[in-house]
């Protein structure tokens, strides 16, 4: 019950003003230590600062250094010229004429590309020509500070593990910084990179690049007096190893370094781009306290002498307010975690009165209004799916018909009779006693009798290969997500009078992805962008976008179809789902008792 109108209170900004009387002095002893946070924390923060910006001009030179010998791992790998000499296996004296006039000519240019010393390996499969390399005899290529080139065949390295791990490759893209073979013991680390040639849009390895520098050339910045006495810098690899080391710090390369060790230095880290490294400072902490010490002091023996007087004042006060305030605070906790039943039932004359009763106004309003949004809510959804699920048979059945027409008509029965058949199955699946929600195996049938139906109309021009993953099979998915998108191939795919379709299912992690694969016309990049916008498929035709608004309003935005697609070779196009065992959505057995 609410107070009546006019009713006298004590406010409650009164009670504060005379705690705030008795704590006057606590401001000054609040602007002391403020202050004094304030000088600390702006000096730390200014050293840092300082430091990382140090460290991240290291690294700008660390990185300048491998654009460098990267650039030189672009005049092969993009040098179609070269690439064409070395596919060719020709012998005799145009194999004599290609080495001489154009291969270690090209090699000799590369010495000169830069200042650095480095060591230049390649190995080819052409196994026509002759390897050309220098005899080492067990040193170092790079003590001399020279810049080298040998060439020899690649089944030196095709058993090593580094080359047959070297991930696939992605065009300009894929390479590696790692130390392999010697490197490690010499101090070195490697540029690896294929030489790729592009036969009729496929990527084909003709060769393999290895260039190796020297870790103090490639680190020659990293110098712990740029950032102070006392400090250390410490390159580490991916596994915390110490690999460069400028400072006092008693730690040699080769052991592992971990921040839980140097709990007396200020550690700022810097990542290496490229090579999954860390550049980390290690400034010991009495440079950023020394000056900190003496404010310190006086500010602690201010706050001693406050302390004293607040906690006996405290004591008090927080008795009388705490009370009042634990009520309200018990039924805001009660709101946040969706409980609007809860009530406060509080006695008094000034604004506490007034929030209760505001509270529990709320909380009867907010609980009211919840009822009756959610249930609407349900329903509105419902109503979307079956609206969205009704769109798809319709369209199907009128093209489906029209064949049936046309058989019927050039007296064509037994076709007619299978594509009835067919036609009957996928109705029967499609129907499915009304559920929105089936198993995949239902899923996948259906798709297969839509396929028989468009083979008994193209015959030998529609190419199908199922390839569905038996570990899928347990889970659900949204019904008719799958024949759309083998609908869509069939419209826009076509090349010429041919059309070859793969369609695959398979589990990833909690994810369920369906591909359906087309060698058709493909997409110019501008449609894919088109489609692509607004991380959905508008744009993309009636049944794509009717199959992503579905399977959205099921499972969420994070799932959906996506579409992938270059001019000349194909389409695909995938459906992510997440994997829901054999069991109907929760939002579906609510609706079911809302209504």
């Amino acid at each position: 019950m609410r107070k009546q109108a006019g009713t006298r209170y004590l406010p409650f900004g009164f009670k504060l003003m005379v705690s705030y009387s008795v704590f006057i002095i606590v401001p000054a002893v609040l602007v002391g230590y403020i202050s004094n946070s304030v000088f600390v924390s702006s000096i730390r923060d200014q050293t840092k600062m300082n430091i990382r910006g140090t460290l991240q001009q290291m690294v700008h030179n660390i990185h300048y250094q491998m654009a460098d010998i990267k650039r030189i791992s672009d005049l092969l790998y993009y040098d179609e010229a070269m690439t064409d000499h070395l596919r060719h296996y020709e012998q005799g004296w145009i194999n004599f004429e290609k080495t001489t006039k154009h291969l270690q000519p090209k090699f000799r240019s590369l010495l000169d590309a830069t200042d650095q010393p480095f060591w230049l390996s390649v190995y080819l499969h052409n196994d026509t020509l002759p390897e050309i390399y220098r005899d080492y005899q067990g040193t170092d290529p790079l003590q001399s500070g020279a810049r080298l080139y040998d060439w020899y065949h690649i089944r030196r390295i095709e058993d090593k593990d580094w080359y047959r791990s070297f991930p696939d490759e992605v065009y300009g893209v894929t390479m590696q910084w790692k130390r392999v073979e010697d490197d490690e013991r010499y101090g070195r680390i490697s540029l690896l990179r294929r030489i790729i040639e592009i036969d009729r849009l496929r990527i084909k390895e003709v060769g393999f690049i290895r260039i190796s520098v020297k870790l103090s050339q490639l680190f020659q910045s990293v110098d712990f007096r740029k950032i102070g006495d006392g400090a250390a810098l410490l390159v580490t690899d991916e596994q915390g190893r110490v690999v460069i080391r400028s400072g006092e710090l008693a730690l040699p390369a080769g052991e592992f370094w971990n921040q839980a060790d140097a709990s007396d230095y200020l550690v700022i880290r810097e990542t290496i781009p490229g090579l999954d490294w860390s550049l980390n400072a290690l400034v010991p902490k009495s440079i950023t306290d020394r000056d900190t010490r003496k404010v310190g002091m006086i500010t602690l023996l201010i706050c001693l002498a406050c302390i004293i007087v607040l906690i006996l004042a405290s004591l008090w006060i927080s008795r009388y307010f705490s009370r009042r305030i634990r009520k309200i605070v018990g039924v805001l906790k009660a709101f946040r975690e969706g409980d609007f039943f809860k009530r406060i039932a509080y006695k008094g004359n000034d604004e506490f009165q007034q929030i209760a009763d505001a509270l529990n106004e709320v909380g009867e309003k907010t609980q009211r209004l919840i009822d009756e949004v959610y249930v609407t809510n349900l329903r509105k959804t419902e109503a979307e799916l079956e609206s969205l699920q009704a769109q798809i048979n319709p369209h199907f059945l009128y093209n489906t018909l029209s064949s049936i027409s046309r058989l019927a008509k050039f007296g064509e029965v037994d076709k007619l009779h299978r594509m009835v058949m067919s036609l009957a199955a996928f109705y029967r699946l499609s129907l499915n006693e009304g559920r929105k929600i089936i198993p995949i195996a239902k899923e996948i049938e259906q798709a297969k009798a839509y396929v028989d139906i468009q083979k008994i109309k193209y015959g030998d021009r529609l190419s199908v290969l199922f390839d569905v993953k038996a570990d899928v099979y347990p889970y659900d998915t949204v019904k008719l997500i799958v024949q759309p998108l083998i609908e869509n191939v069939l419209k826009h795919g076509w090349v010429g009078d041919r059309i070859h379709i793969r369609i695959c299912a398979e589990k990833q992690d909690d994810r369920i992805l369906f591909k359906v694969i087309d060698d058709g016309v493909g997409m110019t990049r501008e449609r894919l962008r088109e489609i692509r916008k607004n991380d959905g498929v508008e744009g993309a035709g009636y049944g794509l976008r009717n199959v992503d608004e579905r399977i959205k309003l099921h499972y969420g935005s994070d799932f959906g179809v996506r579409i992938y697609s270059r001019p000349g070779i194909g389409t695909a196009a995938c459906i992510v789902i997440p994997c829901v065992r054999r069991e109907p959505p929760a939002y579906e057995s609510r609706v079911k008792q809302a209504l």
